[in-house]
């Protein structure tokens, strides 16, 4: 039944498009844009503004970026008391939270015997090794010792990476002061260059993602900074169309912000950690911002809100990861 209604609401909502959408058929919601002022470029085809010699060159500004040796670990809330392991550049880590909560990387293998410690009992914020008890905790213990950490309150990093200047902080893009986050982290047989190519080429987003997008068009585009007219779908003919950037602020990380249009100042970002060679972690925080008179309330609402944000950003990814490892096989002569 309800399949039955929705098909018929489609139905109805594509007729009243064709009478009172645009030229495309399609309805805009929310805030009027200004009018398009793009490049002549933007009239061509998307497979001509998708030149890969651009994309391409982009990519290699974007990999010429400082990192400081910081990746990011995963979301925040993901990290508790209780330790998790994780592979990161190559390396087993164990990662837990203190009593102040602070949280803490280390080598998940015990000095003494070689024991893994996520599968540790944690006492007064130190790991107790399962098979000696052997405490060990933020002080460290001879070779073995917790790497630098960071928590923005949405991410968490680790600075491990080596043949980078290190910072004393991750290099990030400013975020809204208010927000509803949703996080996800998949993985991908791929590079970390492969997942910041796959954002520098938002005109694929119409063709390969048509459950979500409905129409993209190019304002403006340097080898730093791309600005789009995007139109995503909400039902039917119906969307809500904003202006967004696409830019890079260090080697392995792309951030959409929402210039113009309803959510301005939103964000989406998308970084990329190396796991081991031809493993690459996505971790993707989208920060929704809003300026409408309702945010407040979804905001008071934010768990329930965020499993369908991370439900719609998996699906997003469920796809680009395979346009991620499939540039990965290209690469690497491994395409059959």
């Amino acid at each position: 039944m309800e399949a039955g209604l929705g098909a018929i609401v489609d139905r109805s909502l594509s007729e009243l498009g064709r009478v009172a959408g645009d030229e495309d058929g399609l309805m805009p919601m929310g805030r009027r844009l200004p009018p398009m002022e793009g490049p002549a470029e933007a009239t061509r085809p998307d497979w001509v503004q998708a030149d890969p010699q651009r994309i391409d060159r982009a990519l290699r500004r974007a990999l010429l970026r400082e990192g400081g040796g910081w990746c990011v670990v995963d979301a925040s809330r993901s990290i508790g008391p209780a330790p998790t392991r994780y592979v990161l550049d190559g390396k087993a880590w164990v990662c837990w939270r203190d009593d102040d909560g602070h949280p803490h990387l280390a080598p998940n293998s015990c000095p003494h015997m070689g024991a893994e410690l996520h599968c540790a009992k944690v006492e007064g914020g130190e790991l107790v090794c399962p098979w000696h008890g052997l405490k060990l905790g933020k002080k460290g213990r001879g070779t073995w010792q917790p790497v630098p950490c960071h928590d923005d309150g949405v991410l968490v990093w680790a600075r491990i990476l080596e043949g980078e200047t290190p910072t004393d902080a991750p290099i990030m893009a400013p975020r809204p002061k208010t927000f509803l986050e949703g996080t996800i982290r998949m993985t991908g047989r791929c590079d970390a260059q492969d997942i910041v190519a796959n954002r520098l080429d938002p005109w694929h987003g119409v063709h390969y993602h048509p459950h979500s997008f409905a129409r993209l068009r190019l304002l403006e585009a340097s080898d730093d900074v791309l600005t789009v007219r995007v139109a995503y779908k909400v039902v039917g003919p119906v969307c809500v169309e904003v202006d967004c950037t696409f830019h890079s602020p260090q080697r392995r990380a792309i951030v959409m912000t929402i210039v113009r249009g309803d959510g301005a100042g939103s964000v989406v970002e998308t970084h990329a950690t190396p796991v081991r060679p031809g493993e690459t972690a996505m971790v993707e925080a989208t920060l929704a911002s809003s300026d409408r008179e309702g945010f407040h309330h979804a905001l008071r609402i934010e768990r329930m809100v965020r499993p369908f944000v991370e439900k719609r950003a998996k699906r997003l990814w469920q796809e680009d990861l395979e346009y991620a490892e499939r540039r990965y096989a290209l690469r690497h002569g491994d395409a059959s």
